[in-house]
């Protein structure tokens, strides 16, 4: 869509909030989403505020009760609504995408319904509705224009998303997101270091390449290692200190990769790598390409090329047909691999899925004594490994937001190289997201490290001049899009999307 169609609905003076659901593209496209509104003249609510003009809901389908969560918001909303005249919900991503009309049949007070590949009509589409006091759905097939053309209102000013392919090839037999995001779609290499490059020169000095399936790149191109060349392209950029990228597949993770990896100075020593299973069978049964011998080799050369990397992955327990021989097999796998983190899943049957349709599901109570096994051995493990941390120096790039007790224990928080989660005490000096500091680590949990003595080093950087000068600025942040650094982070204590919605 041109700026000129674009320039057709104006909000002025208007409020928006967006809610954000799933995975990291969902985050990502809402920064997408807050920046076309702002382009248009709507302006984020205030957090203090009585509601917003437009509220947006960018949902996820990949879990079950994906539908009774959005549903039961919008019921909430609906009063609201209707004291508030002229106000108008719109809900866009991969729910709206699979669902389409149903959305409108059982909420009728929605304005709008806009897809995954059409994002940037919507202003155009609250305008329409408003105009002609109708519902307006509206679901392209096919992407209409790469999402990185689009406006974007990036929520950190030192960490930045870069999307490098949108959609998928592969058939997993659990997983809906192919059918709602389309063939993968990659941009071309130029176009993405000339976004980075942009984003460096505004003080960025963290970025995260995105993708569904982020190192099958290239194959849209027709080049093998084309991710490969683009990390050590990433490393000839000046200022960017950290590169990272999230979720790659087994499959398509390649020698090169790991060398390029290892050989790009900025290029983090953190790998998210989804296993799903250790079964053989099962992983047959979910249509992934590899197998555990596979998995653990890729772990074990990771290992050799990079001995501090830190290593995170995704488990889907209860898939239809899982013995207890199968699980069995998973926990060795997750015992020889030694992840610093694990997405943990519950199986979520989807319609539309082969495996939906599939015998041998599993009763929730089996499935629920297996998640509480799982769960228990990763948490002693991920203690183990962060205690292997305790006496270490390490950089930790300042985040926003990362530290909930923060300003009770008058500490602040960030990230490690290897994207550990740093709570340490907080400087004499002033220090801003963005900076980085040197720090010993003197105690580990499952889930974070602790600095608990004085700085070892403080480096104001040009980050957090970026942040410094962002929040000078008057302007209120917007309430539904909590982005700061982007981050494979903590596994939640119950089943919820992770890294690339849990399907890589």
């Amino acid at each position: 869509m041109s700026s000129s169609d674009r320039s057709q609905a104006v909000g002025v003076n208007k409020s928006y909030e967006i809610r954000t659901y799933g995975c990291q593209m969902n985050v990502h496209d809402s920064e997408r989403l807050s920046g076309l509104l702002e382009e248009a003249g709507y302006v984020p609510a205030p957090k203090d505020g009585d509601g917003a003009d437009v509220v947006v809901f960018n949902t996820c389908a990949v879990r079950e009760n994906a539908d009774n969560r959005l549903y039961g918001n919008l019921g909430q909303l609906a009063p609201k609504k209707a004291a508030r005249p002229g106000m108008q919900i719109a809900v866009g991503g991969c729910l709206a995408q699979k669902d389409r009309d149903t959305i409108v049949k059982k909420a009728p007070w929605v304005d709008v319904v806009f897809g995954t590949h059409n994002i940037g009509k919507l202003p155009v589409l609250l305008e329409r509705a408003r105009v002609q006091e109708e519902a307006q759905v509206e679901i392209a097939e096919s992407l209409e224009a790469f999402p990185s053309t689009l406006p974007t209102r990036r929520e950190s000013a030192y960490a930045a998303w870069v999307s490098i392919s949108v959609g998928c090839n592969n058939t997993c037999t659990f997983c809906i997101v192919p059918a709602l995001r389309g063939k993968e779609k990659d941009r071309r290499p130029g176009d993405i270091l000339a976004e980075i490059e942009a984003l460096v020169s505004e003080g960025v000095s963290e970025i995260t390449l995105l993708g569904q399936n982020v190192n099958a790149y290239g194959s849209d191109i027709g080049d093998r290692e084309a991710f490969s060349k683009l990390l050590r392209a990433c490393g000839t950029i000046e200022g960017l200190e950290r590169v990272r990228f999230t979720s790659p597949h087994p499959r398509d993770f390649t020698d090169d990769v790991i060398a390029a990896m290892a050989e790009t100075p900025n290029a983090m020593p953190q790998l998210h790598m989804p296993l799903q299973s250790g079964s053989d069978r099962v992983l047959k049964a979910m249509r992934r390409s590899y197998r555990q011998e596979r998995f653990l080799g890729i772990i074990e050369k990771v290992r050799a090329a990079m001995p501090d990397a830190a290593i995170s992955t995704d488990i889907i327990v209860g898939f239809p047909g899982e013995t207890e021989e199968d699980f069995e097999q998973t926990l060795h796998t997750v015992r020889e691999s030694r992840f610093a983190q694990a997405f943990t899943f519950q199986y979520s049957k989807r319609p539309g899925t082969p495996a939906a349709d599939m015998e041998g599901q599993i009763p929730k109570a089996v499935v629920q004594e297996r998640y509480e096994r799982l769960v228990a051995l990763q948490e002693e493990i991920s203690w183990a490994e962060n205690k292997k941390q305790v006496g270490r120096t390490l950089e930790v790039l300042v985040a926003e937001g990362e530290g909930r007790k923060d300003e009770a224990t008058h500490r602040l928080s960030g990230r490690a190289a290897d994207n550990r989660l740093v709570h340490f005490t907080r400087p004499d000096e002033p220090v801003r997201p963005g900076d980085v500091v040197t720090v010993e680590i003197t105690y580990a949990a499952p889930h974070h490290l602790l600095a608990e003595g004085p700085a070892k080093a403080v480096r104001r950087t040009r980050a957090g001049d970026a942040w410094e000068k962002r929040n000078a600025a008057p302007a209120d942040k917007p309430t539904g899009v909590l982005l700061g650094l982007p981050t494979i982070g903590a596994p939640a204590p119950s089943p919820a999307p992770a890294a690339g919605c849990g399907c890589d």
